[in-house]
Formats: C-alpha cells, structure tokens, sequence
C-alpha cells in the first residue's frame, strides 16, 4: 500500500500534525503504522477517504464513519462479485472505484486487499480463490494493455519468481509491472527460473535495472542471474522486491507496488549504483 508521512497527511486534509493525532485517540482512524524508526505512516486510502468525506462540509465524526464505510463499500463489492463468480458484475465493482480513485489507488485500495481477504478466508486452493485469480490477471493484462506506450528513457528486466498463477504474490508483482508501465517505464518480464536465453536477450533491451520480485526467490536463483546478467550486461543496479527470506543481495524495494514503483526509478537515476558485476566479484 502507498503511506504518506504526517505532514503529507496533514496538508492533505488541511490541518496541523497535532490534529491527526487527536483524531487518532479519538476516532482510531485515519489509524497509521510505524515506521521501523517509529514514525507514523498513514495509509493513503484512509486518507483520502476522508478529505473527499470533509469536503462534503460533514464534521469529523461523521466523515470518519462515511470515510470508514466508502473504503469498506468499494472492496466489499468487488469481494461479493467475486465469491459470486461474477464475472461482469467483478468488472463493474472495478470500474465504480476507478470512477473515484487512479488505478494505482484501484489496485492498492480495492484490488490488493480484496484478493488477500479471499486468499485468507478461503485458502490458496479454493475454487474461489481460482476465479478470483484468474479474473485479477486478466484484469491486470487489461490495464497493461491501455497503459501509455514508455515514454522515458528507464528499462527494467523483471524476474517474476511467484510460484505460480495462484500465488497472491504474482498479482503485486503484476501491480508493480503495471505501476512501471504507466510510469512511463519500459518492462522485459522474464520468469526468474528461466536463464537459457536470458544473457542475450537483456543485450537486446539494455536494461538499466533488474528487479527479481517474488517469493520463490532463494540466494541460487539470484546468483544465478547476477553470474548470467553480470556477464552480459557489466555494471546494472539489482533490486528485490517482496521476498520470502531476508536477502542480502541487491536493494530491497518497499513491499508496497506504489513505493516500490517509485524506489525504481529513483535507482535506475542513480548516477553510481552498486552493480550486478560488483555483486558478481563479492560473490
């Protein structure tokens, strides 16, 4: 999910820091979390949700509970559908929260935690969770195909290491080539245990960051691609986004496609990054 750090949240809803921390001991909500430093991050959703709940001139107690149930509407929709095997009525529940929010806000606010409440309450190998699933890609390949042709001069190689198309965790990483896309990022998406082939195919797109995402992710497979792409491609950042262990090789991206989206450009603008070939000598 996308946070906003106090002052963002506070300028957005147009009051003082203090303010949201009486809101929070008073209403619970906007409810942040905290930061590994201890800082409060607010959830952008929540956010939101209750300027556009203030600017209909409610007072802050009846905006929250409005702001509380809009946020539970639009998911609780598309979960219905869903768990219906509705297909059509899947895609309206999608299209009414696109109508009020960016995509990026669709997936991280209603997409996103809708898939996690089916996984969670039915399991990976339910029928429900399947169509839901299937459904979720095909909407994502959907959004990929409108997304705006690349317009900056930034590429990436994805190694999409989920395990397979019902792994929750393909549908974050299908966010994440989704949000690059729309950024204007050009992306080469490579199953991460393919490697025949891949040396030669980076040389064609001369990537300026490889991204492994996923899971499945173990240190082989990434000194595998740091040995094949190093050889090919000399000095290129590589990052790590949501893996199963604690890694040490490379950046490792917010968990959150928004952020993670905008971490990678931020490193593939670094004038100096640490490179796959560095990460091949230490190896």
């Amino acid at each position: 999910m996308r946070y906003l750090k106090t002052t963002e949240a506070a300028t957005l809803l147009n009051v003082a820091p203090s303010t949201l921390r009486v809101w929070e001991r008073r209403f619970g909500f906007p409810l942040p979390q905290r930061s590994p430093g201890g800082h409060r991050w607010y959830t952008h959703g929540e956010v939101v949700a209750l300027h556009e709940a203030l600017r209909g001139g409610l007072s802050i107690s009846t905006a929250v509970v409005r702001a509380q149930a809009n946020l539970a509407a639009d998911a609780s929709s598309l979960v219905r559908a869903l768990l219906a095997y509705d297909r059509d009525g899947a895609d309206r529940a999608i299209e009414t929260t696109l109508a009020l929010r960016s995509v990026e806000r669709s997936v991280v606010d209603v997409l996103l935690p809708s898939l996690e409440q089916i996984v969670g309450r039915y399991g990976s190998d339910s029928a429900a969770w399947a169509f839901s699933a299937r459904w979720a890609a095909e909407w994502l390949a959907r959004a990929r195909r409108l997304a705006p042709a690349p317009a900056s001069r930034i590429s990436i190689v994805l190694g999409h290491a989920s395990r397979d198309e019902l792994d929750l965790e393909a549908y974050y990483i299908g966010a994440l080539e989704l949000f690059c896309e729309r950024a204007g990022v050009m992306v080469l998406t490579l199953p991460a245990r393919v490697l025949h082939g891949v040396g030669a195919a980076v040389e064609v797109r001369r990537p300026d960051l490889v991204v492994l995402a996923g899971r499945q992710l173990d240190d082989a497979t990434i000194a595998r691609w740091v040995s094949v792409l190093g050889r090919s491609l000399g000095s290129v950042p590589l990052a790590i986004y949501r893996p199963r262990l604690n890694l040490v090789c490379g950046t490792v991206l917010p968990p959150g496609p928004s952020e993670a989206q905008l971490r990678i450009v931020e490193i593939a603008d670094d004038a100096d990054p640490a490179g796959l070939s560095q990460l091949a000598r230490a190896g």
